[in-house]
């Protein structure tokens, strides 16, 4: 009994006032649903950044030992580290910081801000020549818009310049935080010296070096005070074209020659090019938006629109705009197709309710449910929870679970009515016998849903909108129940029901007596139900191993990611010639609806799931949209094939776009230990061991190859009496071969630098590099080949580190119709031998889906001792009674049986998301439990013996226990046909459907085995 105030009695004393807060309830959710933030995915931080450091000249291992290390030394010291990776490389290294999951995302910056110090501190420890670090902090930023300049006839300053100028348009346009330029080329100004000439005409280099710093050098030349001002003196000189830059005269020998005479002198593009951006197959310049946290994307995509307008209406015929990336499209349709399972959900609910209760009473629920709606999305905007993928599937998860306080206030009010009671009678009854035992149901559901509240990991993050959303939609529901719920059903049911019912004999219908038999039956052979149901659950728990396992399932965005991976080393000319190659196949496909290719790097994060690569010559990057989803998956086919026989020597992979967390190949192990050789050994012995695995597909090592290096062996004795030493040797050969930046031609706001090298077909011609001419001073020259000499070598191209031991990860795609923690765990007791035999100190861990989905558990189990801990308390607070409290808890694991049973029969895999659901059916059941107990201690308070207590209640609540469950299953049918979502409205469908069937029929039997409870005498 609900003792204190009856809310439901005031609210009948108050009708004007309760009207007014309905309507404006309704007014308020009206207005929220329309100011709420539209987005893809929900938002969630992204506990990474990136350090950039550069070391001219330096070898991977080099780049590995004298700076990554020390780098990464310094990093274990910073706050709330989970873990660092590094790739090292001639001349660079990329390192990887990342943050527990469990660090407050508002210490993230401050922890940002920790690694910039800390690497400060030791700045002074590195390499005097190294440059950097760098740092990225915004890594996880996402570019939801991306467009693409392309022109016939422009140069690629050109687009550079249109491109500017439509950022700054756009960085005015509400709800852009950030505008950024891809595939910018910087410009260059080439003075290009044939070494065979310099040494004919007896040129020092270094002389034309020093005359241009000097000529245009940007030095004050002072200035002059008078008595009324001050005048400033401006000395002429500076480079102002490429023009002055011929005129330069270079004194040599008691000669003067023109620069433009000696040298080819002309502007260009940065050579190797950086990452570069094509989109089908022209040349462009890309411009990249992102969003204002809280935005809605919806009206950014229109304010973009115009403002692309205002940009266009001032490009010259010739520039094209194109989308490459256009989340505001993507989120429309998403969002309309959740609104229209929505409608369908509540379509389904209303029927289920009209079916069952009648009109009138099936009207009163249905007015419930738009007033609950309309509360949650006011609720859900003073929270700053946007309408996603995520909130959008609570909200439908919730509507099968809101109706069910109002079906079951309403068929109380229903039933007294049918039994002579008045309407305002009828109408709070309610409130006293229902409305404490719907509370305690209502927050045990919401807390079954806590777990992945409190869960501290990237999922549980990302999924948190699952606990807010149903979390305020049931509590909402509740208010309703015992406040609008009854002022709606005195508006709405009429006195007289009780015309064709009479007392009890609403449970005297030929269905109750067999309803009435049959729990009459399973209570006197309990021993039978009980045992029967213990098989049928260990059965469920045997078959839950044969249930297929994943982390998230793929997205169903029309995207493919094509990555073609050239052997470490190539050049950015091989690596054009197989993007070309791509090029002209995905031209011709009527599957294609457009492609972007960038090269030397990946896209930019267009999508917040996206497995973001770092800049390397040797790969490209294609973000192919098909037509449609059926297109997107016979494309990927048809490319995996291609990539077989059209693309050999290159690693090529097309896959779909994640949902959730990005964890890149599906099955991963990581090698790790000391010695990079041995650590190559051990990684060579797992890929054989995937390789014969039928279930894995390209098997491959984040890195193993070699790449070619030239060592110069420099005969010192010869070196020093020419007066050369290594260092002019090094910069010599940098000069001619890679450039050299000696000064810089500024022109409005770009600073170009001008650089020296030697001619290309002295710089591409490996074969020649012996007879290039060195300088040794006093206009002599020298061949290389008298210096040094040349050797054909390997190196490391790459190196791979995670917490600053070698790690090589081995890893491998698999078929559509498997999963990958199920390949994995295929895998992983195979490799017990090599872990077996592998010294101290190297290791091998699981990676990929199942490494992922693992924390993700754990952050799960972190909180379900939280999660018991409420239910325990409230069932206490409910029965107060330990064997009572038990009994209810005893049947939370009966939905297990209908979760195996439905995941199998619609072969539906077991995911992070499906696990939340069933965590949360555990909710569910219980709720069901606790109503059904309580009533049937109500019944024995009142004098009923204990075996017509325990048949009795189960009869008469039969009908509000099946509605509201069927009412959660059924809303859950249009759900089921989502990819994301799927699962987890299988699991709670069966689940939920064996487990009500159970409460009705094993509860009773529990409860009259738990106390002895035997049939009377008469």
């Amino acid at each position: 009994m609900m003792r204190g105030p009856n809310l439901s009695e005031w609210a009948l004393k108050h009708q004007t006032l309760v009207l007014f807060f309905m309507l404006l309830i309704a007014a308020a959710g009206v207005m929220s649903y329309f100011e709420l933030g539209r987005a893809e995915d929900p938002a969630f931080t992204f506990r990474g950044m990136v350090i950039n450091v550069i070391w001219p000249g330096a070898t991977a291992r080099e780049m590995e030992q004298q700076v990554t290390d020390r780098i990464e030394k310094k990093l274990q010291e910073t706050p709330g580290l989970e873990h660092v990776r590094s790739f090292s490389k001639p001349g660079e290294a990329f390192i990887f910081v990342f943050l527990r999951d469990n660090v407050d995302p508002a210490t993230v910056p401050n922890s940002w801000y920790q690694v910039r110090k800390k690497l400060a501190d030791i700045k002074h420890t590195l390499p005097s020549d190294v440059i950097g670090p760098f740092f990225n902090d915004e890594f996880g930023d996402t570019f939801g818009n991306i467009y693409a300049l392309t022109a016939d006839g422009f140069s690629q300053a050109d687009l550079r310049v249109y491109a500017e100028k439509a950022r700054q348009e756009l960085l005015r346009v509400p709800d852009v935080a950030k505008v950024e330029l891809l595939g910018v080329q910087p410009e260059k100004v080439y003075i290009e010296l044939s070494d065979a000439k310099l040494a004919t005409l007896g040129l020092d280099p270094g002389l034309i070096i020093s005359t241009l710093q000097s000529q245009n050098v940007m030095t004050s030349a002072g200035d002059v005070v008078t008595d009324a001002n001050r005048v400033y003196l401006r000395v002429t000189g500076n480079f102002e074209s490429v023009e002055n830059i011929r005129e330069i005269g270079i004194r040599a020998n008691n000669r003067i020659f023109r620069l433009g005479d000696i040298a080819r002198i002309h502007r260009g593009y940065a050579d190797p090019p950086g990452v570069r951006m094509r989109f089908k197959g022209e040349d462009a310049v890309g411009v990249a938006v992102s969003m204002q946290p809280g935005g809605d994307i919806l009206k950014l995509g229109e304010r973009l629109d115009a403002a692309w307008l205002r940009v266009q209406a001032g490009l010259p015929i010739g520039v094209d705009v194109h989308r490459v990336s256009d989340q505001p499209a993507v989120v429309k349709t998403s969002v309309n197709e959740f609104m229209r399972t929505l409608a369908e959900a509540v379509a389904i609910v209303l029927i289920v309710s009209f079916f069952s209760l009648g009109l009138r009473t099936g009207l009163v629920v249905a007015l419930s449910i738009p007033l609950v709606l309309l509360a949650v999305f006011l609720f859900m905007r003073i929270a700053g929870i946007d309408l996603q993928k995520i909130s959008l599937g609570a909200l439908i998860i919730a509507l099968g679970l809101l109706v069910d306080d109002a079906i079951i206030a309403v068929e109380m009010m229903k039933l007294k009515l049918e039994q002579g009671w008045d309407r305002v009678r009828a109408a709070t009854f309610a409130y006293t016998s229902t409305a404490f035992p719907m509370l305690t149901g209502t927050l045990i559901t919401a807390a079954g849903f806590l777990p992945v509240g409190l869960a501290k990991s990237a999922a549980g993050e990302y999924t948190f909108g699952i606990f807010a959303v149903v979390g305020i939609a049931l509590m909402v529901s509740w208010v309703v129940a015992v406040v609008f719920t009854p002022y709606i059903g005195y508006k709405l049911l009429p006195e007289n029901l009780a015309d064709s019912h009479h007392g009890h004999e609403v449970y005297d219908t030929p269905f109750y007596t067999r309803f009435r038999a049959l729990v009459g039956w399973c209570v006197q052979h309990r021993r039978i139900v009980i045992t029967a149901t213990i098989v049928a659950f260990v059965m469920a728990v045997l078959g839950f191993k044969f249930v297929q396992q994943q982390f998230f399932p793929d997205s169903t965005r029309p995207e493919i990611i094509v990555d073609l991976w050239l052997p470490e080393g190539s050049s950015h000319v091989a690596t054009d010639a197989q993007a070309r190659k791509l090029e002209a196949i995905l031209k011709t496909d009527p599957r294609v609806e457009n492609y972007v290719a960038y090269l030397g790097g990946g896209s930019s994060r267009f999508v917040l799931v996206l497995d973001q690569q770092m800049p390397n010559t040797n790969l490209v990057e294609f973000v192919v949209l098909a037509k449609s989803l059926k297109d997107r998956e016979s494309l990927i086919n048809d490319l995996r094939e291609k990539f077989v026989s059209d693309f050999p020597g290159v690693r090529a992979r097309a896959a779909r776009l994640p949902n959730g967390p990005p964890v890149g190949y599906p099955v991963q192990f990581r090698v790790m230990g000391y010695d990079p050789d041995k650590v190559c050994e051990y990684a060579t012995e797992v890929a054989d061991i995937m390789r014969a695995n039928p279930n894995t597909l390209d098997v491959n090592y984040d890195w193993y190859e070699k790449t070619k290096v030239v060592r110069l062996e420099v005969d010192q004795d010869k070196a020093r009496t020419l007066g050369v030493s290594t260092q002019q040797l090094s910069q010599n050969l940098r000069t001619l071969l890679t450039g050299l930046p000696i000064t810089q031609y500024r022109e409005n706001d770009q600073l170009i630098d001008i650089v020296a090298r030697t001619t290309d077909v002295e710089r591409g011609n490996l074969s020649r590099l012996k007879d290039i001419n060195i300088h040794v001073g006093q206009g002599r020259f020298v061949p290389l080949s008298q210096v040094a000499r040349i050797r054909y070598e390997a190196e490391d191209g790459l190196i791979w580190r995670r917490d600053r031991l070698p790690t090589i990860t081995v890893r491998s795609d698999i078929p559509d119709h498997v999963q990958a923690p199920d390949v994995t765990m295929q895998i992983d007791p195979l490799l017990q031998a090599i872990r077996d035999k592998m010294p101290p100190g190297y290791r091998i861990e699981i990676g990929g889906s199942l490494g992922e989905s693992v924390k993700s558990q754990a952050s799960i189990n972190a909180g379900m001792p939280m999660m018991i801990a409420v239910i325990v308390t409230l069932l206490m607070l409910q029965l107060q009674s330990f064997s009572r409290m038990t009994l209810t808890l005893l049947t939370a694991p009966l939905g297990l049986i209908g979760v195996t049973v439905f995941l199998l029969l619609f072969r539906q895999p077991f995911g992070f998301v499906a696990m939340l659901g069933v965590i949360a059916l555990a909710g569910m059941i219980m709720r069901n439990s606790v109503i059904l107990v309580d009533q049937i201690e109500q019944d024995i308070a009142e004098g009923i013996t204990p075996w017509e207590a325990i048949i009795g209640s189960a009869v008469r609540r039969f009908r509000p226990i099946m509605l509201t469950a069927l009412a959660a299953i059924l809303a859950m049918i249009p759900l089921a046909r989502s990819v994301f979502w799927g699962p987890m409205a299988v699991a709670i469908m069966g689940g939920l459907l064996v487990a009500t069937v159970l409460t009705l029929l094993v509860l009773p039997a529990m409860y009259a085995a738990w106390f002895k409870v035997r049939r009377p005498a008469h």
